[in-house]
């Protein structure tokens, strides 16, 4: 069948919106018509070339939901009509690390960056080249075959614009708070950053009982809309959160101080480790350009101070068991997803809705197809 699809023929570059052909999904895969992606600051990475891709051309997104259209031999949960959120890390239920508990860190994820689905062969195809498929899954395609794992089914009263949020954005930055930083009641926590991930991180520190949540970001709109989600306090500078916490805390520090910044560099990891207290936690969930190899951190003060560096995928939780908890967080007005869609755009407007992104006019950009 035919798609449309954003694709990047090459790095740096831009989205191209073009038509491919889809396969028919095989053994254990699905086809997913995608009603919604959002626009999450890890595939600009890829147009920016922070991060490569290990086939071009390469079809984005990994943050959608959508509906099941066909399914392959050998599926046995999934259905056609059944709505699903996509899950960029496709669990396998048998490594060492889904076997404990650590989907998120799934040896499938391997595939993230190559392009093909689990077999090694690709589903998608522009006028006879085959096209890499970001993390199994790529939302910025209507139509798209995944693995029957990359497909989390839900319950259909769900809003699949606000569900297709769950599937990077909310868990990443609620789980930074909660698994990660390991947020607890009375916590004072800095969020560095405030845009699609960061503003989640905000939500899950609040819900975990931190007394102050600290939010940091040079956009006005984007402080303002913190302080509506959860933030207590918010701030423009590292320097004056660092500068509140330690006043919070008879000069001790924020108890954890999470990076969520659009492209990390090495003096954001460096500021938040300056701002936490003895054995605190820095978080680390923002991507940064691959060849970023050293932070400016005192190799003395972090063994001496106990402190403790995290890095944070998926907020350090299972696309499969995430998802229908978190929606159920939704559906009892304890985590907030309609209220994070600020624009929305037609898949021919991709380009702009970064932009927009860069601009700091969105929280979460969202295609609606």
């Amino acid at each position: 069948m035919k798609s449309r699809a954003a694709v990047l023929f090459e790095a740096p570059g831009k989205w191209d919106v073009v038509e491919v052909d889809v396969d028919e999904p095989r053994d254990h895969e699905v086809l997913v018509r995608y009603v919604s992606a959002g626009l999450c600051h890890s595939d600009d990475h890829l147009t920016k070339g922070d991060v490569p891709s290990a086939h071009y051309p390469y079809c984005g997104g990994h943050e959608g939901a959508g509906i099941v259209e066909a399914v392959g031999p050998g599926v046995r949960d999934l259905q056609v009509g059944d709505h699903v959120v996509a899950a960029f890390i496709p669990g396998c239920g048998r490594c060492r690390w889904c076997a404990a508990g650590m989907q998120n860190l799934c040896d499938n994820g391997a595939f993230m960056m190559q392009g093909t689905q689990l077999d090694g062969t690709f589903r998608l195809h522009h006028n006879g080249v085959d096209v890499a498929q970001c993390s199994l899954v790529s939302t910025f395609c209507e139509y798209s075959v995944l693995p029957e794992w990359g497909a989390v089914k839900i319950d259909p009263d769900i809003p699949l614009d606000k569900a297709a949020l769950v599937g990077c954005g909310v868990a990443t930055g609620w789980g930074s708070a909660v698994n990660a930083a390991q947020v607890r009641p009375g916590d004072v926590v800095i969020v560095m950053g405030v845009g699609g991930i960061g503003i989640n991180a905000v939500q899950g520190a609040a819900h975990a009982g931190a007394s102050r949540v600290i939010a940091v970001d040079t956009v006005p709109f984007k402080r303002e809309f913190a302080l509506g989600l959860g933030a207590t306090d918010a701030v423009e500078t590292m320097t004056q959160a660092t500068d509140l916490a330690q006043s919070l805390t008879f000069g001790q520090g924020a108890d954890s101080a999470i990076v969520t910044v659009g492209v990390v560099k090495p003096e954001h990891v460096g500021d938040a480790f300056a701002a936490v207290r003895k054995a605190g936690t820095v978080v680390v969930t923002g991507v940064a350009n691959i060849d970023e190899t050293t932070i400016p951190v005192s190799l003395f003060e972090l063994a001496m101070f106990q402190k403790r560096i995290q890095g944070a995928l998926y907020g350090m939780m299972s696309p499969s068991s995430a998802t229908p908890f978190l929606l159920d967080l939704y559906r009892a007005g304890k985590l907030k997803l309609d209220e994070l869609v600020t624009r929305r755009y037609p898949l021919e407007e991709i380009n702009q809705g970064y932009e927009d992104m860069h601009a700091g006019v969105n929280i979460r950009g969202v295609i609606d197809f």
